[in-house]
């Protein structure tokens, strides 16, 4: 690997990653139409850092807070002075936050009658020479970002009905409720499931939908990603070192570097983009994306190859 390959590949993941676009879903795209292989292992965890490193760059105050909070409430568990009645905002947001990662498991339970998990369906999905589910996917970010946005926006004019000129307008909950975490949680689930369904997309689409302020909703699916993407590199460190780098340090440096600031610069844009209401543009991309994908998946299932390369298809993974 070269430095300018790993520098394009740290911009790809750090674009990706936090744009509502699926990073799953375009790296799946981009190994079947132009024949780009996946970064080695520990490379990938090195640029799952360097994301990391972008979203507490952009949310270092909130997170320090939660983690005060964290220990804060573990003390009040042990001297028994816990109360589920009177909670500060931050408590509320991490035992929410706790609760929105509950779903994840269900991607290790075993799948009745197929000796395997759901998380290796997501696996072969990803990899397969099908593309139906990457485009069927993206179809359903669009949708559920359209979904999102039209709801955000009846349930502020309904609130804002009747108010006096100059009063200050209802933009939406600035909290979660059980069930708002829980229903973000399967989304950010069903995500980890479906190549082409994004993360960032859904579980902010999931927030505005149930009635949360944009700003809210955004910083919620923000911070919620940095467990999510630790408990990735956490998954993949263990096979990563058993494989050692085949390539200088600095090389995979840069590509650290890069996708620490792309990811930056994307966090800065989405949160840019939801607050001055341009976030259709995004749904737009998606699902026109998303429908270009499906029709091509449908074409080579009925000529059985590659549209792109001429490659002949192996539907069977």
């Amino acid at each position: 690997m070269t430095v300018l390959q790993a520098i394009l590949e740290g911009i790809i993941q750090g674009a990706t990653e936090f744009l509502p676009v699926s990073s799953s879903g375009h790296l799946s795209l981009s190994q079947h139409f132009l024949g780009i292989q996946q970064p080695s292992l520990f490379f990938d965890v090195m640029l799952h850092l360097g994301t990391l490193a972008a979203v507490l760059a952009v949310y270092y105050k909130l997170v320090w807070r939660l983690l005060l909070e964290f220990f804060s409430m573990i003390r009040d568990l042990a001297t028994k002075n816990f109360t589920a009645k009177r909670m500060s905002p931050d408590r509320r947001m991490l035992l929410m936050l706790f609760l929105s990662l509950v779903p994840l498991f269900l991607l290790f339970l075993p799948v009745p009658g197929s000796g395997r998990r759901l998380k290796d369906f997501a696996d072969q999905w990803a990899t397969d020479g099908d593309i139906l589910v990457e485009g069927f996917s993206l179809i359903a970010t669009g949708l559920l970002l359209s979904a999102g946005i039209f709801f955000s926006r009846q349930d502020a004019k309904i609130h804002n009905k009747g108010k006096r000129p100059g009063s200050r307008p209802y933009s939406g909950r600035k909290e979660y409720n059980a069930g708002d975490a829980l229903s973000v949680g399967l989304m950010q689930c069903a995500a980890a499931l479906f190549p082409g369904l994004s993360r960032s997309g859904s579980t902010l689409s999931t927030g505005l939908i149930r009635g949360i302020s944009r700003k809210t909703a955004l910083d919620y699916s923000f911070v919620l990603g940095i467990p999510s993407i630790l408990a990735a590199a956490a998954l993949e460190t263990k096979e990563a070192l058993s494989a050692p780098p085949s390539v200088p340090a600095w090389v995979i440096l840069s590509g650290i570097v890069s996708a620490a600031l792309v990811g930056f610069l994307a966090i800065l844009l989405l949160r840019w983009m939801v607050n001055s209401g341009h976030l259709a543009v995004f749904a737009i991309y998606t699902l026109v994306l998303g429908v270009i994908v499906a029709v091509a998946g449908f074409l080579e299932h009925r000529t059985g190859i590659n549209i792109v390369s001429g490659a002949i298809l192996n539907f069977n993974g």
